[in-house]
């Protein structure tokens, strides 16, 4: 007997179905290894209920999240902030980023293939076509002896993706990282008023990995991340400027070595115009949240643990 094929609608429910599913995992794996109280619960709990909100159709609530009321109750009890804030501020960034920044913390930087391995588990363990909340890569960008990590973009559809690549750039992400990533920002094409795409030094390490099962482990950089940043690409490909492995990672690396590393600028680059660009990425994140129907009060969350 031939076996009967989801209809559309049954397949549109799995997938809700997943985004929660994946959202819980999440968190109950972040709740079980984080020291309570935990700045990075608080945020990963924030930036989950906003995605989960944003989504449409359906959103879902954090109590349509969190199932388990005893949970639910106590997550309540020590993190208040998310659960009155997801639906009037901004996160920094995604969830599989506070993941990560644990992972680090919990292997020590310097263990490169421990940390890989933790994330990948996770990944493997979350489901959907798209991934909801989960990232496809992980990044490591080196100039000396330290390490530093990222993760694509845990986002699944266009909006989401954009409004946390504007709300990374504005909020999080090193201000030369988040120059060039405008420079493409509202529709993949270069701003033809700024340049605020960047040369690294040769000497920088970025290497991408994949966190897809089955796939070659080594990831080439694209021509999104050559653009932005002069790396190598040996792959044709372009993804949404922002959405790399190597832009959070590479941020993570300037913010703590600039003073050693120096980045070459466009000769075009001039501070009034990287505010201008500044105001018209904050402009199109305020118009992107209206249509969703999100009211912001133009605070990105902090969290207060």
């Amino acid at each position: 007997m031939a076996e009967r094929r989801m209809t559309r609608q049954e397949e549109f429910l799995v997938q809700e179905n997943n985004f929660r599913r994946n959202a819980f995992l999440i968190i109950d794996y972040i709740v079980n290894r984080s020291p309570e109280p935990s700045a990075l619960v608080d945020e990963i709990l924030h930036s989950i209920f906003f995605l989960g909100n944003i989504k449409a159709p359906p959103s879902f609530s954090p109590t349509e999240i969190v199932t388990d009321q005893d949970m639910l109750n106590a997550l309540r009890h020590r993190y208040p902030q998310p659960f009155e804030r997801y639906s009037s501020q901004v996160p920094r960034r995604c969830p599989m980023s506070c993941v990560l920044d644990m992972t680090v913390a919990l292997n020590g930087q310097e263990n490169e293939r421990a940390i890989i391995d933790s994330v990948l588990n996770l990944t493997g363990q979350l489901r959907g076509g798209p991934k909801h909340l989960v990232s496809s890569t992980i990044c490591v960008s080196q100039n000396t002896s330290d390490r530093y990590y990222g993760v694509s973009m845990s986002t699944s559809g266009p909006l989401p993706g954009k409004i946390m690549i504007a709300a990374s750039c504005l909020s999080t992400w090193d201000s030369n990282v988040a120059g060039a990533v405008m420079t493409y920002y509202s529709n993949n094409e270069m701003n033809t008023n700024f340049d605020g795409t960047i040369r690294l030094p040769e000497q920088i390490r970025c290497q991408a990995f994949s966190l897809k099962p089955r796939e070659n482990l080594f990831m080439p950089s694209c021509r999104s991340c050559q653009d932005l940043f002069g790396l190598t690409a040996n792959n044709s490909r372009n993804f949404p400027y922002g959405n790399c492995a190597e832009v959070e990672s590479l941020s993570n690396l300037l913010k703590n070595e600039s003073e050693t590393v120096r980045v070459e600028h466009a000769e075009t680059w001039t501070d009034e115009n990287r505010q201008q660009v500044e105001l018209n990425v904050r402009q199109m994140l305020t118009n992107l949240l209206t249509d969703h129907g999100f009211t912001w009060d133009n605070n990105f969350y902090t969290p207060e643990v």
